[in-house]
């Protein structure tokens, strides 16, 4: 389903570039088996790179390969889930462990830590297994050889460390807050808010904040740092009237070009008119 492919892209997409300039590496849909079943994020650690000062709250425990797995608000966090991350695991394991003089140099177990993001708490998961509570929307489950941290998005408290999460946490609140608070290493990549606009819209999850809100938001910001010329080149007629003073075109361009883009007759008009007052 194209909904379904898109949420997990723009999951995928929005992990790399907050992962951007730090010593992690993210590898997104990595084909781990000849059917291709992808795992949706891999973080690698880059121990030539910066290190990153601040994460998200889940994953301070970050290891050198850690794997993801991502469920948005349209699917649930199943123990089937579970077993699937494990595999993948297991296939990135045996993939990425070098072979030396024809015998396998294994990746050590401890190298390794697992995730399951989920936008929704896991309520059938965690009947059937009681997660271990770490702190708000951050639990833990002894799985197979594995212990899996949940991250549960809905959940997150809304600080300036979490607004990753809550891009995609389907909050109205939170995603308000992440929209204007989230920092962006590629600037090109704040597109995917309009995105994110356009799938909760169309799903209709909340309305509070519409996609036309943040566009004319937007647009204002962009004219705020345009030169008058600039202005009057991006504007509408409309606009062009109510957001600039007569005293600011005055100032910017010579009176004789102004009078050449006006009518003849409005301008003797408008002369008329002055010579009756004075």
């Amino acid at each position: 389903m194209a909904n379904h492919t898109d949420w997990h892209r723009l999951f995928g997409i929005a992990v790399v570039d907050y992962f951007t300039d730090s010593n992690y590496q993210v590898e997104l849909e990595k084909d781990l088996s000849l059917q291709q079943q992808y795992l949706d994020v891999i973080i690698i650690e880059q121990t030539e790179e910066q290190t990153l000062l601040e994460v998200p709250d889940g994953l301070e425990n970050l290891n050198k390969h850690n794997l993801l797995t991502y469920k948005s608000h349209q699917e649930s966090l199943d123990s089937w889930a579970l077993d699937e991350l494990v595999g993948h695991y297991v296939n990135y394991r045996k993939q990425e462990s070098p072979l030396e003089k024809k015998q396998k140099q294994w990746i050590p177990e401890t190298d390794f830590q697992l995730y399951a993001i989920t936008t929704h708490f896991p309520r059938k998961l965690a009947k059937q297994f009681p997660l271990e509570k770490i702190k708000e929307g951050i639990y833990e489950l002894p799985w197979s050889s594995k212990r899996i941290r949940i991250i549960v998005l809905s959940q997150m408290s809304k600080t300036s460390n979490n607004t990753l999460w809550q891009l995609f946490s389907s909050v109205a609140d939170q995603f308000d807050y992440a929209k204007t608070h989230h920092y962006w290493h590629n600037p090109t990549m704040s597109s995917i808010i309009n995105r994110l606009y356009e799938h909760y819209k169309m799903e209709g999850l909340f309305m509070s904040y519409t996609i036309e809100d943040y566009l004319r938001e937007t647009r204002q910001e962009v004219l705020n740092s345009l030169t008058l010329e600039e202005k009057l080149n991006s504007l509408t007629l409309e606009e062009k009237l109510s957001g600039i003073s007569p005293q600011e075109v005055a100032k910017a361009f010579p009176v004789e070009e102004l009078i050449k883009a006006i009518p003849l007759n409005e301008v003797e008009k408008c002369l008329t008119k002055i010579k009756q007052k004075q």
